[in-house]
């Protein structure tokens, strides 16, 4: 079926990219599985120490031609980029669906805010400048030039394989620095296909490359004094223990974007038609494995009596639930499916666990998506259907902690104070999302809530490529996010001249 196109006809064997040649690693191969029909597609080194040290070397060498490359020159070969991506966009996102499991629609997204990053990095000659003041003093003037630093690790997450390192790559060597990527090695295919247009782009030898692997990549990164920074996305622990830390204690620049527990309050105004269609893609889109989906639902009875509020609580959940019935789960490659799986059995059976452990806790299992049903005849071992669960409190674990799959937990606040408290009670500060048709619930929301990226009457508050991916708490560690001026800033050092001639 036309629908169902696949890109990828046979198992692909993947090979580094370093120094501008395609290298075979020396490191043992493993599989990546395409999670819906669990067949293998490809094969991915698990690199050596070596292999990353010669991707640092080559980037040191290529980083004083690079850096003295007028920003003009280095942004045309983004603007080349840019091209070669929109003429295999459709290519790219079917890669996606196939390597990660989620839906074609999503991937097209996704394939869609990688190129904006793209794109919004081609505005380096004017975004790069500096500023500057005369007659400081009596003849004297100053001014401050933004300089690139050399070489920047990536460190890419398995539930965004095209998109995330897009965040960082494009900023990094439109301001003269090289970059190396490690991509998850449970869906390295993306990376391949970006580093190959690269390549066709123009970008020199040495400036962009990819050495796919895992922790002893990751460790080379870490311990190379050759490396400026690391950028990161994934969980708090990694995150926090590893990335972070080792940066400090080797000092490095950091950006760790980390994990979340969002939440969506739903106040009794919100026009519940649409706040449930946004929820559905809050909660449920990618199969629950974004660290932006909505996690706790929370109806909000500010202002009403306790017999007003239990209406518009059953109110909320029983459209929930209804909504999140219909959602049709399947092969992402099929334009009919709203969900696809988890991007593997063992995901599966972590999102599963806390199911079984939301059950222990004594929360109730309004909508069980262990109960699976597909579109299409499928191995049902990395799929889930929506989960509902009800009567959940903030100090049960699948009210306090990450799931990332498609479930969802409503907890009651009877007021909006109690609502805010339950943010600010969890680790993590992320996003958080209120549906409401007040300005007045919704500027003290943004107002107070401690959360990096707010939505307002938004089920998924994904900044746009120009704005920096916020984060706080225990979902990020650094001091600059990825994006937009943010990532400019942090992809450079400030030079301050102070000037006077006699």
């Amino acid at each position: 079926m036309a629908i169902l196109e696949e890109p990828i006809k046979e198992v692909v064997t993947i090979k580094n990219y370093i120094d501008g040649e395609w290298v075979e690693s020396e490191g043992e191969l493993v599989d990546v599985i395409n999670p819906a029909t669990q067949k293998v597609i490809a094969k991915v080194p698990i690199s050596t120490r070596d292999e990353i040290n010669a991707a640092v070397e080559a980037a040191q060498r290529a980083f004083p031609m690079w850096r003295t490359t007028p920003p003009l020159a280095r942004v045309r070969c983004l603007f080349r980029m840019k091209e070669i991506m929109e003429e295999r966009f459709e290519e790219l996102s079917r890669i996606q669906t196939m390597e990660h499991g989620k839906t074609i629609d999503e991937s097209r997204g996704e394939t869609r805010r990688g190129i904006e990053n793209v794109e919004v990095a081609t505005g380096i000659p004017s975004l790069m400048m500096g500023y500057n003041l005369e007659d400081i003093a009596t003849g004297i003037d100053e001014y401050v030039i933004r300089q690139p630093l050399g070489v920047f690790g990536i460190i890419g997450p398995f539930n965004f394989p095209f998109m995330v390192p897009l965040w960082f790559a494009p900023y990094a060597i439109a301001t003269g620095n090289c970059i190396i990527i490690k991509p998850s090695s449970e869906d390295p295919l993306s990376q391949m296909k970006i580093a190959e247009i690269a390549e066709e782009a123009g970008i020199p030898p040495g400036v962009w490359n990819v050495v796919n692997g895992g922790r002893t990549v990751v460790g080379g990164m870490l311990d190379h004094p050759g490396i400026e920074g690391i950028c990161f996305v994934g969980s708090t622990p990694v995150g926090r223990d590893v990335i972070y830390r080792r940066c400090g204690e080797t000092g490095k620049r950091v950006i760790a974007q980390c994990g979340a527990k969002n939440f969506i309050l739903i106040m009794p105004d919100a026009n519940l038609e649409r706040t449930i269609a946004a929820c559905m893609t809050s909660f449920y889109g990618n199969a629950g494995q974004r660290c932006l989906s909505g996690a706790n639902l929370v109806p909000v009875g500010e202002g009403l009596s306790e017999q007003e509020y239990e209406a518009f609580y059953k109110k909320v959940v029983n459209a929930f639930i209804e909504a999140a019935t219909k959602i049709r789960v399947g092969y992402g490659l099929d334009e009919t499916v709203q969900m696809g799986p988890l991007r593997d059995k063992g995901k599966k059976q972590r999102v599963v666990g806390y199911i079984e452990k939301g059950i222990e806790e004594g929360a109730k299992l309004a909508l069980d998506g262990r109960n699976v049903k597909l579109v299409g005849d499928w191995p049902t071992d990395a799929f889930l259907n929506p989960t509902v669960f009800e009567d959940v409190s903030p100090d049960m674990t699948i009210g306090r902690e990450e799931i990332f799959g498609p479930v969802a937990s409503v907890m009651r606040a009877r007021s909006f104070d109690e609502a805010i408290e339950m943010i600010h009670s969890n680790p993590f500060g992320n996003a958080t999302s209120i549906f409401t048709s007040s300005g007045k619930w919704a500027r003290e929301f943004q107002y107070r809530v401690q959360c990096g990226n707010i939505g307002i009457n938004i089920g998924i508050v994904a900044p746009m490529a120009f704005f920096p991916f916020s984060g706080m708490k225990d979902s990020f560690f650094g001091s600059l996010h990825g994006q937009g001026r943010e990532a400019i800033r942090f992809f450079t050092e400030s030079k301050v001249v102070i000037q006077r001639w006699f």
